[in-house]
């Protein structure tokens, strides 16, 4: 097994505590898409639940070595264009790989590129000067830029004598940095913990409730949190394997910069379940938003196992709207799978949609994947109905809010081309289809009812017409 596939495994293992087998779909029957005039872009408050901002996954696994941040710092003027308003970076501090490293092995937390250590000055993305390069393009282009953040483990320490395990173990940790320095009082088992939430791997497990721990994470005055956002600026962070550690760990990161009023947050709490979604959540005193894992095991249950009634199924997005990061992959989830219509779902429903870099520049047609981010964003108000649910046909409408007209999504998961009349909330307006599937222009009637179509294994997404 590589490296690769054993950080899969093991994140799997740990988070699920079981095993899901996903099977590649079959080959889709959609048609090329047209996208509408990209000119106009409308921001709304994600708060509402309306038309909120679209983020960038800007990696996968094992991107090229040596000059990433150089690639990301190119491709901000499109993407902005596109209508992306936030990009998430990998872990961009030395770890215990060096050169060769995702990230995801930390080792000196205020290393970016600056320092020979771990055979390597620069990270497996670059140094730190592109690194400052890339977060100056994207906050000129008025995009904000999140940080992925390892708080669980750290790895790369040397032997010492361990008090606490009567063993050596690889615990002393002295980075070139000179900042945040570790040994075994820091990790589990020590003299007032043994364990916390959960270790990962085997890596040397923080302690939180250490002082030398939570002061240089995010209590004193050169803790990372503020490092990061006043020294590196950036807007946000990503919490890696949330379920190591306590949420309030997560609470005090963030409210130690200003809270969620002034940078963003988003867990990475690996469960199906939305009730845990929304209690891990809840835990950090809303200062987190979650990814929304149930509403990407529904799409999948949807979309690949041709039950389109599993789009009912419970979702962070329905429970809690304002705190849902809605996805079709990343980079440990990175499978083969109907990824068009589940684009055009979480494009068409509430929460905030994160686009999967190798999806968007690698797999699949950039068009179409602008299409559906310009729908988002200018169509995609108010909150949900469902005007009709099988298990070979879908549809929900978004009512609209303030100047976002809303929408009517139309999934069709049969062979051939299908029509349904719904309840619309426009009455003697016309209204189009805006993917370009269909070439329809109907006129609803006076009680809001309007007959729509969908092609076969595809979708199909109604407005009014003059946007």
């Amino acid at each position: 097994m590589n490296k690769k596939s054993s950080y899969l495994f093991l994140k799997a293992a740990l988070f699920m505590g079981f095993f899901l087998t996903i099977s590649s779909c079959k080959k889709s029957g959609e048609t090329g898409l047209l996208p509408p005039d990209l000119r106009k872009q409308t921001v709304v408050d994600a708060a509402t639940g309306t038309g909120s901002d679209v983020m960038m996954q800007a990696f996968y696994w094992d991107v090229p070595q040596g000059s990433w941040w150089n690639v990301i710092n190119g491709k901000i003027p499109a993407w902005k264009a596109a209508g992306i308003a936030a990009i998430w970076l990998p872990p961009a501090t030395k770890a215990q790989g060096g050169g060769t490293s995702m990230g995801y092995d930390p080792y000196d937390y205020f290393d970016f590129g600056t320092y020979n250590q771990m055979g390597t000055i620069p990270t497996r993305f670059g140094d730190s000067t592109s690194l400052s390069q890339l977060i100056n393009t994207a906050h000129s282009n008025n995009m904000k830029v999140y940080a992925d953040i390892v708080l669980n483990h750290c790895s790369g320490g040397t032997l010492e004598a361990n008090p606490y395990t009567s063993t050596n173990t690889y615990t002393k940790f002295t980075p070139l940095s000179g900042k945040f320095n570790r040994s075994s009082s820091d990790f589990h088992p020590n003299d007032i913990e043994t364990a916390d939430e959960g270790a990962f791997a085997g890596f040397p497990d923080l302690c939180h409730k250490k002082a030398n721990v939570s002061n240089w994470i995010y209590n004193a005055s050169y803790s990372m949190s503020k490092f990061y956002k006043n020294n590196i600026h950036f807007d946000g962070f990503r919490f890696d394997y949330v379920k190591g550690y306590g949420a309030w760990v997560v609470k005090n990161f963030v409210n130690s910069v200003g809270g969620p009023a002034s940078v963003f947050a988003v867990g990475e709490e690996w469960d199906g379940n939305a009730a845990n979604l929304q209690n891990w959540v809840d835990a950090t005193e809303q200062t987190s938003s979650a990814f929304d894992f149930a509403c990407f095991y529904a799409m999948h249950s949807a979309f690949d196992n041709n039950d389109l009634t599993h789009l009912n199924d419970d979702m962070l997005l329905k429970r809690n709207a304002a705190k849902a990061v809605t996805f079709v992959s990343n980079h440990d989830t990175d499978i083969t799978y109907n990824k068009y219509s589940s684009y055009a779902y979480i494009m068409t429903h509430e929460g905030y949609p994160c686009v999967f870099y190798k999806d968007y520049e690698n797999l699949l047609d950039k068009n179409r994947m602008n299409n559906l981010i310009w729908i988002h964003k200018n169509l995609a108000g108010g909150t949900t109905t469902n005007l009709y649910s099988a298990t070979d046909q879908y549809i929900d409408k978004r009512n609209g809010f303030g100047s976002i007209p809303g929408l009517i999504v139309y999934f069709n998961g049969t062979d051939n081309w299908q029509q349904q009349w719904v309840t619309s909330n426009w009455a003697n307006q016309k209204i189009k289809e805006y993917t370009g599937v269909s070439n329809w222009i109907q006129t609803v009637a006076a009680d809001g009812r309007v007959l729509i179509q969908a092609p076969p294994h595809a979708y199909s997404i109604w407005s009014v017409t003059g946007l």
